[in-house]
């Protein structure tokens, strides 16, 4: 769901989405084994174009949303806290602040408790994800950000405080009236083997618990005050170990100023335990792995290593590895990094955690369902809990465990709980936000609904879309049993608008389905049964006819005796019906539209909208008309007729039986929408205060807004479905209420609705602008790239990074409204006064194109299509492939439309008078040429 979304440009409900799920969405999306999880699970792995970068997507999405400083709220759908049972202002404590506590504490929160408080050891947040993921692959910022979000509700946070038998134990916690302790300390003790006993650090010896927190504390800027500096390596590097704690100890030391890594692990290529992209990375970073081999000795000269001697490893009969002392191996070296694992081997942490009882691993024994541990009133999560081995799997550690706690802490008060687990999803002030609209006397609780098309073909799938929250439908369009119809197989096909597309994510649709194959009886049923079931669902009746008044009475006062809300006369359909003298036979017409309407008036009393087609010389005559015919409303528009394609062979799909017979069909989706948008802004500016319903590739809710701001009033729905389904409108809800909710926050000016400024970038991350370096631009391919990285880096080293201007700028406090949210209704029409005539236009406020030379990749298209397509204004140097604008430019802005590099070329004002090139001087008359005889 969050995917579709993002697709959608709305960041807020993909995030929304994920956070529901998953409290540390960010963090996963960054550092999670996604290639084994969700990417591993994609359908998409059997298609040629291969899974979906979904941990990518994950990310983009949350950081977007944590750019908008929204803070967190709890459901305000659920009971208030402070009219929660007294249960729910029980004393729990979390040990540890890493991701299975803060997981446990925000669904408690979610829940309604309200005395959380989490324990943490260090001077900062975060636990392992703090002290040992690097911060190239997760920076503070991101896990100070979740922590805030956290924070939003309530649950309170102490440093330096941690378990053991001088500070905090289950004992004492128990005293101070905590009811329940939830452990999420992790594996704070590394496995070492004896051969290492002897070693320090000042002998080049290093575990991974020794080595990363000193790592983050000197390169995360925000962690801790402590202005640390990296560990100093040189020379070779050992690495001991095969998962992602010793692949980031690999990277890591690289960083550290090693010359060479070797990654040394006693299995084989097919057991390393880190996922994928860890090893990946180290790969691309010059590592150098070394399987099959076994710590034997450590080689010490002058009170340093020097090396390390190893045995060969290898597998028996029956699967076990063993050492070859036959087999030596011995290798130089200037320091060792053992990241074999962690463990729980401190005497006083154990202590602290008395009466617990453990296991033969030495951990706490657990309920694994439950995470309960041998104390009812004591939970475990993450490391602690002997199963979890990444991030995400601790934070659903900490998730299992709030459902439990929250069971465990009602039972104490013999209140019931639900046996099925139901957690509380993630809110902001955004779901707050009123998106409901009225027109013609009609509420809708929101302005999305289902257009008359192949989405209502039943009653049942009405009812399921009213369940998923669409706010009003139009019934498929229904006649007379005299002008009952049969449709033609194949008739809906897939657009070729946006090239040759398959599956999903059609940017149109051309069909030649007829309306409704139901009779009037059916539907005028199906009416009654769906206002009797959805009181407060707007059901609008389709209905259709020939010229012919009785039929016209006859049809409306059937349904209006239905109970349907409304009427919408289908005087529009492209194809099949207008050789019937019906749909686009009469709406073509505007004396036939205004009697149809008056007709209809004389009929009823409910509210009625003409239909129109946008297959007219002038769709202002035709609104017009139907508002002279005193028609309540109109819709704009159905479909545009059209012919989607011919084969090489002459034959056109959909083609009809033997004889391969096709007809002109209604083109919708995306496609239209430019069409459709015109229709809407120029009724709107024509008839002002007119009511229309917006048809026509709305497939989001940002489409939707520009609809609204266009003059519409609701909007109808139809091709985003045949790409999706029902569950759509979820998106377009949050995604419109988040649209409106921007509006009234301060600082975001230069946002794109959800979309953020663009920042200067390659491959999504900043860079540094190297024209500040040299003087002169260098080219993002080949030797010139190379030249780039070693200036980058030389500068980096140079560079203080914990220096305060590095600092991520504050996240806390949130932002929050300067003035109110505005409603639908405010967005109506918005933009109507900024469409005017072409001769309104302002010819003396030029601007012209500017290449950010750090984001181009020097493909040349801006030069190609300037050159042959425009005027000629784009340079573009044969040996570096740098694209230059030159005074010539006209501000076209041909340019800007063909770059696949978002922003990167950028329009901006002319700063001096523009004057055209008029080939021949005005007023210089021509002069025939002279023909040569």
């Amino acid at each position: 769901m969050f995917i579709t979304s993002i697709a959608n440009k709305n960041y807020y409900g993909a995030a929304k989405a994920i956070f529901s799920d998953n409290p540390l969405g960010l963090t996963c999306g960054m550092v999670c084994p996604t290639s084994d999880l969700c990417v591993g699970g994609c359908n998409l792995y059997a298609s040629e174009e291969g899974p979906i970068n979904i941990g990518g997507l994950q990310q983009f999405a949350t950081e977007i949303f944590k750019s908008m400083k929204i803070p967190q709220i709890r459901d305000p759908g659920l009971i208030p806290v402070d009219q929660l049972p007294v249960s729910y202002k029980a004393k729990v404590a979390l040990i540890g602040c890493g991701p299975a506590s803060i997981s446990c504490a925000t669904f408690l929160a979610r829940l309604g408790y309200s005395d959380l408080t989490i324990f943490e050891r260090e001077q900062y947040i975060g636990g392992l994800s703090s002290s040992e993921i690097p911060q190239y692959r997760l920076p503070y910022e991101v896990v100070s950000f979740e922590v805030d979000l956290m924070k939003d509700l309530g649950v309170r946070v102490e440093l330096g405080k941690g378990l053991s038998t001088g500070d905090l134990t289950l004992e004492s916690l128990k005293s101070d009236g905590y009811q329940v302790v939830f452990l999420g300390i992790g594996l704070p003790d590394p496995k070492t083997i004896p051969i290492f006993s002897q070693l320090t650090q000042s002998m080049g010896f290093y575990t991974s618990k020794d080595f990363l927190p000193v790592v983050a504390a000197s390169s995360k800027p925000g962690m801790c005050a402590c202005k640390s500096k990296l560990p100093t390596l040189h020379g070779n590097v050992i690495v001991l170990g095969a998962g992602d704690t010793a692949f980031d100890c690999a990277t890591s030391a690289l960083r550290c100023g090693a010359r060479r890594v070797f990654v040394v692990f006693r299995k084989g290529f097919t057991n390393i335990r880190a996922v994928p992209e860890e090893m990946d990375l180290a790969k691309e970073e010059k590592c150098e792995f070394l399987p099959f081999m076994s710590p034997h000795e450590v080689i010490i000269k002058s009170d340093h290593i020097a090396g390390m001697e190893f045995y060969r490893t290898e597998q028996d009969q029956d699967g076990n590895w063993v050492e070859d002392e036959d087999q030596t191996i011995r290798l130089k070296a200037d320091f060792i990094i053992s990241a074999f694992g962690s463990g729980l081997t401190d005497s006083d942490i154990i202590s602290a955690m008395s009466p617990l009882k453990f296991n033969s691993w030495g951990l706490p024994e657990l309920n694994q369902e439950t995470m309960q541990a041998s104390e009812p009133w004591v939970f475990c999560g993450g490391d602690l809990g002997g199963v979890a081995q990444t991030t995400v799997e601790s934070v659903n550690d900490g998730k299992q465990a709030a459902w439990y706690i929250h069971k465990y802490l009602q039972s104490l008060q013999n209140a019931e709980v639900p046996e099925r687990p139901c957690l509380p999803n993630f809110f902001t002030p955004v779901d707050q936000v009123d998106i409901s609209v009225e027109m013609c006397g009609l509420k809708f609780e929101n302005p999305f609904g289902l257009a008359s098309a192949t989405p209502t073909t039943s009653s049942p799938m009405i009812r399921r879309a009213f369940e998923m929250g669409w706010a009003f439908s139009l019934t498929k369009t229904y006649s007379l049993d005299k002008d009952i119809i049969t449709n033609v197989s194949p008739r809906i096909v897939r657009g070729t608008t946006s090239g040759h597309v398959y599956g999903p994510g059609q940017g149109a649709f051309l069909n030649i389905e007829l309306m409704s194959e139901k009779t009037a009886a059916y539907w005028c049923q199906s009416v009654a049964e769906l206002k009797r079931d959805f009181p407060q669902k707007i059901i609008i009746a389709s209905i259709i006819c020939s010229y012919s008044k009785e039929d016209w009475t006859e049809l409306a006062q059937m349904s209006e005796k239905a109970g349907a809300d409304a009427l919408e006369l289908n005087l529009s359909c492209p194809h099949g019906m207008g050789e019937r003298g019906m749909g686009l036979a009469c709406g073509q017409d505007e004396e036939l539209v205004r009697n149809i309407c008056r007709w209809v008036r004389q009929a009823v009393k409910i509210p009625f909208f003409a239909k129109l087609t946008p297959n007219v010389t002038d769709i202002i005559t035709i609104a017009r008309a139907a508002y002279e015919g005193n028609a309540d409303g109109v819709t704009a528009t159905n479909t545009v007729s059209g012919l989607m394609g011919l084969k090489g062979n002459a034959s056109a799909w959909p083609a009809v039986g033997n004889e391969k017979r096709t007809t002109y069909g209604g083109v919708s989706g995306n496609a239209i929408r430019p069409i459709a948008l015109r229709a809407v802004a120029s009724i709107a500016k024509a008839l002002p205060g007119f009511p229309i319903l917006a048809t026509g590739g709305i497939d989001s809710a940002d489409a939707g807004l520009q609809f609204l701001h266009a003059g519409a009033s609701v909007l109808q729905v139809c091709s985003a479905i045949h790409n999706q389904d029902y569950t759509l409108i979820e998106d377009y809800i949050t995604g419109l209420k988040t649209l409106m909710y921007m509006q009234s926050l301060g600082g975001l000016d230069d946002w794109d609705g959800q979309s953020p400024p663009t920042p200067i970038h390659q491959l999504g991350k900043p860079v540094v602008r190297v024209s500040d370096i040299v003087g002169k631009h260098l080219p993002n391919f080949g030797p010139y790239m190379e030249k780039q990285q070693e200036l980058i880096a030389a500068l980096k080293k140079q560079t203080d990074i914990l220096d305060e201007k590095y600092l991520p700028p504050p996240l806390r406090p949130p932002s929050i409204p300067k003035k109110p949210v505005p409603s639908v209704t405010d967005m109506i029409g918005k933009a109507l006064p900024m469409i005017t005539s072409y001769g309104d236009l302002d010819n003396q406020q030029q601007m012209v194109a500017v290449i950010m030379e750090e984001m181009c990749i020097n493909c040349g298209k801006c030069y190609m299509t300037c050159n042959d397509s425009g005027y000629q204004a784009i340079t573009f140097d044969p040996e570096t492939h740098l694209p230059k604008v030159t005074k010539d430019c006209t501000g076209c802005t041909l340019c800007v439309s063909v770059c696949p590099i978002i922003d990167c070329i950028r329009m901006v004002p002319l700063t001096t008078p523009y004057i055209p090139k008029r080939g021949i001087p005005l007023g210089q008359p021509w002069v025939a040429p002279v023909a040569v005889r």
